[in-house]
């Protein structure tokens, strides 16, 4: 991958790195209990291969801090004293997360620290663009914000549209947005850290964590009112030099199709945007195909191990993913496509926050 290529690691790879030491072997343990469950403390030192002093101070600090708590004795244990097992606790805090990318609507949810919604709140957007829809999004984070009955870890948010590394929202045509600085008017009406990324980049994250896989190279393709993709490589989400990674709505696969709303004519959204999907403008055999072959390329070039899409159920499952699969099959290598998995996510319309609430995790705690 070239140096111009963004990519944010999610999670600690390693026992040491040169910078914020604590802070990583911090992020070792917590990773290890929110992937593995409850651990003893000699265990977690086995795992992380940081010595049994260096664990014992960092879990004292943590359950000081109340994320861990003390869990009592596994059911089963050898003779002698038992270990005592220390666990992430899902209510030490809370996070909100928001969804933008409906058309119709912002949406947005409190959840614990293993995704566990705990309430929602969605309201109308009723045409809301440029600062009324920002001032939109602000009161949405703002009711979710007094809905959560923990402290707030963080805030995560899908948007559409292109959103650079800082949380700047450079173009969202949706919202009639232009380099709104989404992060920092949050941060300051909210007063706790704040993480905003494409929609799509969002999903993504939520399908790595939380979705049916162990895959560490992926796409997922979400497909709604637009379309976009969501990439992570080596256990890493690709942003690309211009923030713009995964955005193949626009690639254009019909000269002579239709005019998309980006002043294009044939875009892939055109056809595979869930309103044409709706009307049946092609069979979505005929679709799948089409998506089929803009992405056969992209897994091969990157040696992709699965692609997911989500979107309506209803319209993905069956014949469009089927034909997605062959179209990508037929395209590549053998040995590129053997053990190529091909499915729909099973978060559904939860996909981005959860993927909002993964910004916050790897972020603030480093887990993913």
């Amino acid at each position: 991958m070239s140096a111009g290529v963004r990519r944010r690691p999610l999670r600690p790879i390693g026992k040491l790195l040169a910078q914020d030491t604590k802070r990583h072997h911090r992020a070792l343990i917590l990773q290890h209990l929110f992937t593995g469950g409850p651990a003893s403390r000699a265990d977690l030192a086995r795992v992380t291969g940081l010595t049994r002093v260096t664990v014992s101070d960092l879990v004292g600090r943590l359950i000081d801090d109340g994320l861990l708590g003390e869990l009592g004795s596994p059911v089963e244990t050898k003779v002698g004293k038992p270990p005592t097992l220390v666990g992430l606790l899902a209510d030490a805090a809370h996070i909100v997360a928001l969804d933008l990318s409906p058309d119709d609507r912002m949406t947005g949810a409190v959840l614990d620290l293993f995704g566990q919604v705990k309430g929602r709140i969605d309201v109308p957007r009723q045409g809301a663009s440029g600062q009324a829809a920002v001032r939109l999004a602000v009161r949405l984070a703002q009711q979710l914000r007094e809905a959560a009955d923990r402290p707030l870890l963080g805030v995560g948010v899908g948007s559409p549209g292109l959103v650079d590394g800082r949380g700047v929202v450079l173009n969202a045509p949706n919202l009639g947005w232009i380099d709104v600085n989404l992060t920092g008017i949050l941060l300051r009406e909210l007063g706790v850290p704040v993480h905003v990324a494409n929609d799509a980049n969002v999903a993504v994250l939520g399908e790595h964590t939380f979705g049916e896989t162990a895959a560490a190279d992926l796409m997922l393709v979400r497909i709604g009112t637009g379309v976009g993709a969501g990439l992570v490589v080596g256990g890493a989400l690709v942003e690309g030099h211009a923030s713009a990674a995964g955005e193949i709505g626009h690639v254009v696969v019909d000269p002579a199709g239709a005019r998309c709303s980006c002043g294009r004519v044939g875009c892939l959204e055109t056809v595979l945007a869930v309103p044409h999907l709706r009307r049946r403008d092609r069979s979505l055999a005929s679709v799948g195909t089409t998506l089929g072959e803009v992405l056969a390329p992209v897994v091969g070039a990157l040696n992709l191990s699965e692609i997911v899409l989500a979107g309506p159920l209803d319209l993905l499952e069956g014949e469009l993913r089927e034909a997605v699969e062959e179209a990508v099959r037929e395209r590549l290598m053998a040995a590129l496509s053997a053990e190529l998995v091909v499915r729909t996510s099973p978060l559904g319309d939860d996909v981005v926050f959860l993927g909002a609430a993964v910004l916050v995790l790897s972020s603030e705690l480093g887990v993913s």
